[in-house]
């Protein structure tokens, strides 16, 4: 988790393995599904994209998760969302690049049929960020 980069001979240097037998271990843990791949670790801000807020979604009568996903989905602002127990039917994670983007993409998702309202909080600063724990 700490450098993706890692050859397997180096991970093997640490462990006490051969590089082959960590990518034997690496394949079973992607074929398992406990590691779901590779990727590099992008900063927003650096890409204009500072300004995110955490939006409750409120839908009108029933609405399944697929539903509220295959909405969500086609929104570039949208970086997570989540269904929750509560008041809301979902959280969703949003990030622009400046409040007037963010309202924007506010207006777009409020606009969605199966929705009803939102609450949003916009991000002052990030206190916390950090992997899952293994």
């Amino acid at each position: 988790m700490a450098n993706a980069r890692s050859s397997f001979a180096d991970i093997g240097k640490e462990v006490g393995l051969s590089a082959p037998a960590v990518k034997r271990r690496v394949d079973k843990l992607l074929d398992t599904g406990v590691l779901r791949g590779f990727t590099a670790v992008v900063d927003p801000e650096q890409l204009g994209w500072g300004t995110e807020a955490f939006v409750e979604v409120h839908c009108r009568g029933n609405v399944t998760p697929h539903d509220i996903r295959q909405r969500l989905e086609p929104m570039a602002e949208v970086l997570a969302a989540y269904t929750v127990s509560g008041a809301a039917d979902a959280i969703v994670h949003l990030r622009a690049a400046n409040i007037h983007h963010l309202e924007t993409a506010l207006e777009r998702l409020r606009a969605v049929e199966i929705i009803d309202r939102t609450v949003s909080t916009v991000v002052l600063s990030r206190l916390l960020d950090r992997p899952p724990a293994p």
